[in-house]
């Protein structure tokens, strides 16, 4: 794969080959202003990173997302869930899913900059559980999504 020149195509295949966590264990590390934990992957011969971030002050403001290594070593952002507690763009406080896209890098912006406004989930471990279902990574146990929202 030519990671000079990705197309949506070569993004769409990293994100939904199969991955496995090999690290699961690894602890949360303490940050200024949030906690943070960054996770192994591989799969088919590619490394990944799935890292989790959680604010300490806002339980709305979270990210989780997975990057792949480059052969260069350099890591890109191929999807990252957010939590609802920032504006971005035209979503004002909802959670929203940033998908890399091929516009974006030719366009030399970041990557993942497209964004869209989602409900499913509402929760950092919402978000991780859609995460790894729609990347198809295992290896992490006690994942579950978010349970329905009754007002919703």
């Amino acid at each position: 794969m030519n990671f000079d020149q990705l197309t949506d195509a070569d993004i769409q295949t990293l994100i939904t080959l199969d991955k496995r966590v090999t690290n699961p264990t690894v602890r949360w590390q303490e940050k200024p202003g949030h906690k943070q934990r960054n996770l192994k992957v591989e799969g088919d011969g590619y490394s990944f990173e799935l890292y989790l971030r959680q604010s300490y002050h806002n339980p709305d403001d979270f990210s989780c997302g997975l990057k792949v290594i480059k052969p260069d070593g350099q890591p890109l952002t191929l999807l990252r869930y957010n939590g609802g507690g920032h504006v971005h763009g035209e979503i004002v406080f909802a959670c929203h899913i940033h998908r890399s896209t091929y516009q974006a890098i030719a366009a030399g912006k970041k990557p993942e900059s497209h964004a869209e406004e989602t409900k499913v989930y509402r929760t950092l471990d919402g978000a991780l559980a859609c995460l790894l279902e729609d990347a198809g990574i295992s290896g992490l146990l006690h994942v579950a999504h978010d349970a329905p929202d009754l007002f919703d």
